[in-house]
């Protein structure tokens, strides 16, 4: 124990000794400058520092302790570390960890200090300079290019003026030093070019550019940085010559097309006003669109005036004083019409023409309250004093020359003449109605209508109401026995004169001339007749602001626009639209003109924009092909011909139109190669082939019921029946379909022949014409078929002969009257009575059927095609007849139950088929091509 505590205290004394020497050894700290400034170039290691990095220590030559073991760096991570060279001399150098980027940094600042080695190998006690503090500088290479700052740049000079600067263009260089980041010069590279450019990239012309010479210029500039390093890419410079500023409108297009059935086109869509920087107030655009030459002013739809009054709601029973010429309305025959309108019926009258028209046309009940209607093209009259140009004129035949009514023009006024005839007391009556309008002589359509209220007469022109100027009174005319002739494009003078003959012709035109006894027209109806289906519009009304005020004229014809600037017109015309609502409109050019008045404060003008002249092209509409399809061939009994109904002839009938345009906008199905389209009808005529209808015997009839809730009328002749009216081919199917034949008296008649044909516009589009034959069996080759029914039970099986399907609801198989079992008595007796009571009950159901037919059911009939077969029909055969022979086989002896199973099995199946949807029933027929109701037969057991 003792042992370890004396060799501990040699220890500690021997520790202590040791300290105190080294202590002595080491006496001082290395030495170092107290700043340094270095540069190092990019992308190099080494640094170059002044003063050199050297560190000195007093113990020297003391090994260790006189000896620098180390250079440390203390900052901001930077990137660089020291390095001993020479123990002895302390000498050091300075290097990059890294590359050292320029751009990312151009210097450093950090702090360094030197370390000796100690006072022993193990580095004991070692002492450390103080702080030096070094700043390096990054030197730069010239590694990049000049890069312009734009890919493109773009001008725009006035022809004829030298410019200073037309345009700057600019590069920059990433590298980081004044001397090869700036840019020295630019150069432009494109050779023999009236352009020079300065070190700034100032371009500037260097002689005065034309227009007419050359509207466009592209060069080429370079740039170089003060290292006379050049830019990669050369970027180009668009210059754009434009003529001395001339104030108008910019960015049009003089033709626009319009394409049928777009709805609205826009037409200026990047117009804009050039003012040449002139300081405005307000600007007034005024469009027109110019569609005089269009029809009847503008492309309005081209329906025959019966079609078009209908169409509007018009009152019914108006006269159409010029329609078409036909066989029955010849009187227009001789007068000139102007084709090629589009189906537009047009009269021309050029002062030698007229037309008297018929005593059975002119209306004879004119009342106190008519109208007048009629579409007019006039100018002003040749001559000081002009003639009266007559339109309409009511006079005596023969003896006297008196007026009873007229409308005529002179002097560009107006006059209606309307005398009344003497009723009770000899009075001064007003008589003749003055109107002065700038519209009656200024060569352009406008529509008139005169409404007649006695004693008061207003006019209407183009929808406007105007009131007479003057009103002059007369004596009433005094009764007499003469005749009256109404003459349209002059007035007739019966009397007074050697021979009689036409005076105060009238030079113009007119269309769609009427007169309506009983009625006026209204507001509504003149508007909607005289409508343009054409026009000026606006797209996008919300986006104009509340920086533009507009307006339309009646018509949609002209659009006036005001603005208090300039952006505000821009955006307004850059809305104007042209629309064009007809399914087929009138192809061809409408022209547009457009002033343009500025105002600039405290002027009333100051610049003055030219006019501009423009074009819509409507372009040709797809031509629809309208197909009428059906049975072609149908049989009846002349008993069914002489029922009071008769019979129907186009049961199964269907009409379609196609187009082979592939983007027609109106379609509604698809198939190969056609497209289908839904359009209006505007009449169907149901012509009779070979001789006439014979009055006494015949007829074509529909049934007024069939019209109701249809924009659609009818009319009919001996010739044929005529359905009319604006309306869908649906409801011209429906009601075609209920065109029925009656023949009182068929006699020797074996057939009948019909042709039915559709149109479009009145006329424009016109369908096939679908002929249509029905055969007629009479009733003598029926009575011998009759007759073995009626004695023998066992030719009543429906394999013998034809039996006739019909489609009747239940209540009519239930409505056996009670007198059966008498018609089953006299059946047995007596053939004729047989025949009789058949025939009449054929005739009971078809009257039931005809009501049928009017709540929208399939009538029964009997047709089918095949002239080969000589085929004989039983007029017992039908449902009553089938309901008779059931009775008749329920009082039959019972040997005949075989029969009567067979039997059994035929009325079920009837009366499965009349438990069917008939509207299902139809679609089936009408997909299998065939149609409910024909005969049907089995042709092994024919005996024919």
């Amino acid at each position: 124990m003792k042992m370890c505590v004396i060799t501990a205290m040699l220890f500690l004394v021997l520790s202590g000794q040791c300290g105190i020497l080294a202590g002595k050894v080491n006496k001082h700290k290395p030495w170092i400058e107290t700043s340094y400034h270095g540069v190092i170039t990019e992308n190099m290691d080494t640094v170059l520092l002044d003063p050199p990095l050297v560190a000195l220590d007093k113990d020297a030559p003391v090994p260790y302790a006189g000896e620098i073991c180390a250079f440390k760096i203390h900052g901001q991570e930077a990137p660089f570390e020291a390095e001993v060279l020479n123990r002895t001399s302390g000498e050091g150098v300075l290097r990059a960890r890294g590359p050292i980027d320029c751009e990312q940094q151009k210097e450093y600042t950090f702090i360094i200090q030197a370390y000796d080695c100690g006072a022993s190998p193990s580095g004991a006690n070692w002492k450390k300079s103080h702080k030096a503090v070094v700043h390096i500088q990054v030197d730069d290479v010239n590694e990049f290019s000049p890069v312009f700052r734009e890919p493109l740049y773009r001008a725009t000079v006035t022809e004829g003026k030298i410019y200073d600067s037309i345009l700057q263009v600019e590069a920059w260089d990433q590298d980081c030093s004044p001397q090869y980041s700036q840019i020295c010069n630019y150069e432009i590279v494109t050779q023999d070019t009236p352009f020079a450019i300065d070190r700034n990239g100032n371009i500037r012309n260097t002689e005065r550019l034309s227009y007419d010479k050359q509207q466009h210029y592209k060069i080429m500039v370079t740039a170089y940085d003060c290292g006379q390093k050049r830019a990669m890419e050369s970027v180009p410079v668009h210059i754009d010559v434009k003529p001395v500023c001339k104030p108008g409108w910019q960015g049009w297009n003089k033709r626009v097309d319009y394409e049928p059935g777009t709805g609205s086109k826009q037409l200026f869509p990047k117009m804009h006003l050039e003012t040449c920087d002139g300081p405005l107030s307000s600007v007034r655009a005024m469009v027109e669109l110019q569609t005089s030459h269009i029809g009847k002013g503008c492309d309005r739809e081209t329906y025959s005036e019966k079609s078009l009054q209908k169409l509007c709601g018009a009152a019914s029973g108006s006269t159409d004083l010029l329609p078409a010429p036909s066989a029955s309305t010849n009187w227009t025959a001789s007068l000139l019409t102007d084709s090629g309108r589009d189906s537009d019926l047009i009269f021309r009258f050029d002062g030698r023409q007229a037309a008297n028209i018929p005593e059975w046309v002119v209306p004879q009940n004119l009342t106190d309250q008519f109208t007048i209607a009629t579409w007019m093209k006039h100018g002003p009259s040749p001559g000081l004093r002009a003639e009266k140009e007559t339109l309409l004129c009511n006079s005596d035949k023969t003896e006297m020359n008196r007026h009873h009514y007229s409308l005529y023009v002179h002097n560009c006024r107006l006059v209606f003449l309307l005398r009344r005839d003497f009723i009770q007391l000899d009075s001064f009556r007003p008589a003749e109605f003055h109107w002065r309008l700038e519209q009656i002589c200024d060569k352009e359509w406008h529509y008139y209508v005169i409404n007649v209220e006695f004693p008061s007469v207003t006019l209407f022109v183009d929808g406007v109401t105007y009131e007479p100027y003057l009103v002059t009174d007369d004596w009433p005319i005094h009764p007499s026995e003469i005749d009256v002739q109404l003459t349209v494009g002059a007035c007739w003078q019966g009397g007074e004169v050697t021979t009689p003959r036409f005076t105060q012709y009238f030079r113009g035109s007119l269309s769609g001339l009427t007169i309506r006894p009983g009625k006026i027209a209204t507001q509504k109806v003149i508007s909607c007749l005289q409508a343009c289906k054409e026009g000026l519009d606006i797209s996008s009304l919300e986006s104009l602001g509340k920086g533009i005020k507009f307006h339309f004229n009646p018509a949609q014809s002209v659009l006036v626009m005001e603005a208090d600037d300039l952006e505000s017109i821009n955006t307004a015309m850059t809305k104007v639209s042209y629309i064009n609502s007809r399914q087929f409109p009138t192809p061809g050019l409408r022209k547009l003109h457009i002033t343009t008045t500025v105002q600039c404060f405290g002027e009333d003008t100051c610049i003055s924009i030219p006019d501009i002249k423009a074009m819509v092209m409507v372009l040709p509409p797809s031509e629809p092909r309208i197909t009428i399809a059906g049975v072609e061939r149908l049989v009846w009994p002349a008993a069914q011909l002489r029922a009071p109904v008769g019979v129907a002839l186009f049961k199964d009938i269907h009409i379609i139109s196609t187009v082979t345009k592939t983007d027609a906008t109106l379609s509604i199905a698809r198939r190969p190669g056609v497209l289908e389209l839904m359009h209006n009808l505007d009449y169907c005529d149901v012509l009779v082939i070979g001789e006439e209808l014979d009055p006494e015997q015949e007829s074509l009839e529909i049934h007024h019921s069939s019209l109701l809730g249809k924009h659609l009328d009818a009319t009919n002749s001996t010739s044929g029946i005529s359905i009319y009216g604006v309306d869908s081919m649906v409801h011209y199917e429906q009601a075609i379909r209920q065109v029925r034949y009656r023949n009182w008296k068929p006699g020797g008649l074996s057939e009948r022949r019909f042709r039915l044909s559709c149109s479009e516009l009145n006329g424009r589009y016109t369908s096939n014409e679908f002929n249509l034959e029905i055969g007629i069996v009479h009733s003598s080759e029926a009575v011998e078929h009759v007759n073995h029914m009626a004695v023998q039970s066992q030719y009543m099986r429906p394999v013998h002969h034809p039996q006739v399907v019909h489609t009747v609801n239940s209540d009519h198989i239930s409505g056996t009257p009670p007198a059966a079992t008498v018609v089953i008595v006299m059946c047995i007796a007596a053939l004729v009575v047989i025949v009789v009571l058949g025939i009449y009950r054929i005739h009971t159901t078809h009257q039931d059927g005809s009501k049928e037919d009017e709540e929208g059911r399939k009538d029964p009939e009997m047709d089918w095609d095949d002239s080969n077969l000589n085929i004989t029909v039983n007029p017992m055969e039908s449902i009553d007849g089938t309901q008779i022979a059931e009775e008749v086989r329920e009082e039959e002896p019972e040997e005949e139950e075989d029969e009567d199973e067979e039997d059994d099995e035929l009325a079920g199946d009837l009366s499965s088929a009349e438990s069917e949807d008939s509207d299902e029933d139809e679609e089936t027929n009408i997909q299998k091509g065939k149609v409910k109701g024909k005969l049907e037969w089995d042709p092994s057991t024919l005996p024919y």
